[in-house]
This record gives C-alpha cells, structure tokens and sequence, in this order.
C-alpha cells in the first residue's frame, strides 16, 4: 500500500533501495522474515519511511526498559536543583507557535528569575534532532515559564542530561567541535550555576542512574 500511495512499481522499488527486486516481492507476499534487516530499512526509507525492530522481553516491549531508565536519571537530577531555592517540574507539556513536546525538568529559581531547560537522554540517537529540539525548548522556555509558574525568566539554562556510562561518553567525546560548542559547560560548572544563575548556561551533564551514583563530570 505504502509502495502504491508512492506511485511506484516494485522494480523502481528495488532500484532505489539498491535490494533484489526478490527482496521486495517477498514483504509484499508477507514473508519479511526472510529478508535481512538492513535491506527491510532500505526499502522503507526509499519510500521516506522508517523501519524499526521492536525487540520484546519477559511480555513487554523493550523499549519500557528505556523508559525506566530515563525515568531514573530524570528523577535523580531533579534532586541536585538546591531547594529552596529552586523548584523542578517534570514532563511540562507545551504546545506554541506550530511547536508541540514536553519539556523532561524544568527548573526554577523565582528569586533569580531563572529557569533551567533539561533534555533527559537514557541513550544517544540523532544528535541534530536532540539539539534542535532542545533549541526550540530554550527558546519556548519564557513562554511555558509565564503559563505554568506566573512569571517570566530573565536568565535561561539548558542542560542536555546523559547518563554517565562509556558508551554515551564516547559518542559525545566523537563530536568534540559540535557537542563542546553547543554544551560548553559540564558538571562543575553546573554546579556553580544553580548557585548562581546570573546569567545563562549551556551545558552537558553526566548523571548516574545507579542506585548510589553521583553527578558527573565529563
């Protein structure tokens, strides 16, 4: 169907994802089983699609596992915001301008007239997509204020929060220009920030989701 609302045959199909035109024949007939994955994402993405592999385990999709995971590091780094004077709000909802999404923390501090951004990844996928959605959370972060809390910030800070595990270090220590100039602080000076939010911070925070883990530093 998806090939078809395409205007496409299954031979130009195969072409544009380089796959054996069997290949095509064989999800069509519903017998994807046999077809590697790779060529399965191939053939969806030439239709501008996507293919996903939703692994299951012990009855429910894996996926739950990120989930509580990311619900983990979130809860954790809503404690290290001082109280008072800061106040943390998990998943805000906002919907503005055409923009629509849920902000994971937002800080505030109303004696500093301070909010703080926080984008919670329990693991690292597009990079472009992680950053340009916390661009436009940043950017909604005096509107959302002002609705949810009654006033406007002057001072805004975003802080993309990951957890402390190699893996996740290794793929932000792979992108040293992009990462380290959209995020230049890290942990100390995050730190030092929620003493004082003076002025704004962009920053990368390494959070233990560990039951006895500690903020870190990258």
């Amino acid at each position: 169907m998806i090939r078809q609302q395409a205007g496409m045959t299954q031979v130009q199909l195969a072409n544009a994802a380089k796959v054996p035109l069997t290949d095509v024949k064989l999800m069509e007939a519903g017998h994807a089983t046999v077809i590697k994955l790779g060529r399965i994402r191939s053939i969806f993405e030439a239709l501008d699609g996507r293919a996903r592999l939703v692994p299951w385990w012990k009855g429910a999709a894996a996926d739950r596992l990120l989930d509580e995971r990311h619900a983990a590091i979130a809860e954790r780094s809503a404690r290290y915001f001082p109280k008072p004077p800061w106040e943390t709000h998990m998943e805000v909802s906002f919907a503005e301008y055409g923009e629509r999404g849920s902000i994971d923390i937002l800080g505030a501090n109303r004696v500093a007239l301070a909010v703080a951004v926080c984008e919670v990844k329990s693991v690292i996928g597009s990079l472009e997509e992680t950053n340009r959605m916390l661009d436009v959370k940043e950017r909604l972060a005096p509107t959302v204020a002002f609705k949810r809390l009654g006033w406007r910030p002057r001072v805004v800070g975003r802080l993309l929060i990951l957890p402390r595990d190699s893996t996740v270090q290794r793929v932000i220590a792979a992108h040293p220009i992009t990462m380290g100039g959209l995020y230049p602080a890290r942990a100390r000076e995050i730190r030092a920030w929620l003493r004082d939010p003076s002025k704004p911070i962009s920053g990368i925070w390494f959070v233990s989701d560990g039951p006895h883990g500690s903020s870190g530093q990258a």
